[in-house]
């Protein structure tokens, strides 16, 4: 009884642990640069802003199209604070392929950061806070 029990929560938590660790969409990995001319390398784990902003990803929601993560070096006031990051794709809007909104970037916790409401994806050129998303185009090898 007592090994079932055991065997049955670790299955529990096997399951949280991986719907906390979803892995990125292919479409938001690789390295980008946005419309605004700023950098970015973005795979599972880790969305970088170069030349130095970090952001350790604790958790993508590829459903409701965001990710959670806790903001590391290069954030100064808001270093190991918490950020929520929407994103969406984009159709006719070449070479623009998707966008982002930081939807929170310094919340307390993980928990407040993914409790922050949604960007309206409806409106792309104000949804973000009243601003556009920032557009992302892919960087190929030359």
């Amino acid at each position: 009884m007592l090994k079932t029990f055991i065997t049955i929560i670790s299955f529990v938590f096997l399951g949280i642990t991986a719907i906390a660790q979803t892995n990125a969409p292919s479409f938001v990995k690789g390295t980008f640069v946005d419309d605004y001319g700023i950098w970015y390398s973005i795979n599972d784990t880790l969305w970088v802003q170069h030349p130095n902003i970090k952001y350790h990803i604790i958790k993508w929601n590829v459903a409701e199209q965001y990710v959670i993560a806790k903001n590391g070096s290069g954030h100064k006031a808001d270093e190991n604070k918490y950020t929520r990051i929407d994103f969406m794709t984009f159709e006719g809007m070449e070479p623009w392929k998707w966008g982002f909104c930081l939807t929170a970037y310094k919340a307390k916790t993980d928990a407040e950061a993914e409790q922050t409401a949604a960007a309206d994806r409806k409106n792309p050129r104000k949804g973000c806070n009243g601003y556009p998303f920032s557009r992302m185009k892919e960087v190929t090898a030359q």
